[in-house]
C-alpha cells in the first residue's frame, strides 16, 4: 500500500509544481499561444491534436520529462525492467492528465469554472462531456500500466 501512496504523492507533487512553473511561463495564454515558439501544423497534426499545433514549447518539455524519469536508468539507481518502464511510461500519461487539469484551477485566468471547451480553445475541438478527449483516453491507460506494472 506504502507503494501506491508514494507514486500517489510524487505524482500528484510533480504534476502541481509543474502545473504552477507553467502558469508562470503562459499565463492566461494556453497552449503557447504567446510563447516564442516554432509550431507545426498539417492535417494529421489537426486530426491528432484539434486545434493545438506541436509546437517546439510543448515537444522539448515531454521529451525532458520522458529523459527525467528515466535518469534513475543512467545514474546506475536501478536497472532496466518491464515493470519499471510501465510504471514510468503509467506515471507520464497520468503527470500530463494531472498536471494540466491543475494548470486550470491553480491559474488565476482560469480556475475550475472555467474548466470548459469555450474557455479552454485548444482542446475545445477534443472536448468530450466534462474533459478533453486526453483525459479520458490518457488516464485509464495510465492506470491499467500503473497496475500491470505490479504484475500479479
Amino acid at each position: 500500500m506504502t507503494r501506491h501512496i508514494l507514486f500517489l504523492l510524487a505524482l500528484l507533487s510533480a504534476s502541481t509544481l509543474f502545473a504552477l512553473a507553467e502558469i508562470q511561463i503562459e499565463g492566461r495564454h494556453g497552449w503557447a499561444s504567446r510563447l516564442p515558439t516554432w509550431r507545426f501544423e498539417s492535417p494529421w497534426t489537426r486530426r491528432l491534436l484539434g486545434a493545438r499545433a506541436v509546437t517546439g514549447y510543448h515537444l522539448y518539455v515531454q521529451l525532458f520529462m520522458l529523459v527525467a524519469l528515466h535518469l534513475p536508468y543512467g545514474l546506475g539507481l536501478a536497472r532496466p525492467s518491464l515493470a519499471a518502464e510501465l510504471r514510468i511510461l503509467s506515471f507520464l500519461l497520468l503527470f500530463w492528465v494531472v498536471q494540466d487539469f491543475l494548470w486550470f484551477v491553480l491559474n488565476p485566468s482560469f480556475g475550475i469554472r472555467r474548466f470548459d471547451a469555450r474557455h479552454a480553445w485548444w482542446h475545445a475541438p477534443n472536448w468530450w462531456w466534462i474533459m478533453p478527449r486526453d483525459y479520458w483516453l490518457f488516464t485509464p491507460l495510465g492506470l491499467l500500466l500503473y497496475m500491470l506494472s505490479w504484475g500479479r
